[in-house]
């Protein structure tokens, strides 16, 4: 019964997350998945935190990344144009 529920709710996270997040939500909610199972069987709390977490990485590198790849806003100092 727990495994029926902890699919459901991966599968929920899933079809609310766009194509980039699915697959660090469902990464994140099978590792949390697993680390609640072994940690006092709470499987479905594991899994939906693992995916709330596994979004809120993917999130954070495609910010670095976007931040990374930016041209700078402003030349250096003293490199102005005239």
């Amino acid at each position: 019964m727990k495994t029926i529920a902890t699919l459901l709710a991966v599968a929920a996270f899933a079809l609310a997350a766009n194509t980039a997040d699915a697959k660090d939500c469902l990464k994140g909610a099978v590792v949390g998945g697993v680390a609640g199972h072994y940690a006092g069987h709470h499987a479905v709390l594991g899994a939906i935190a693992g995916c709330a977490y596994g979004r809120h990485h993917a999130r954070e590198q495609a910010r670095q990344q976007q931040e990374h790849d930016a041209p700078a806003a402003q030349p250096p100092a003293g490199q102005e144009k005239l």
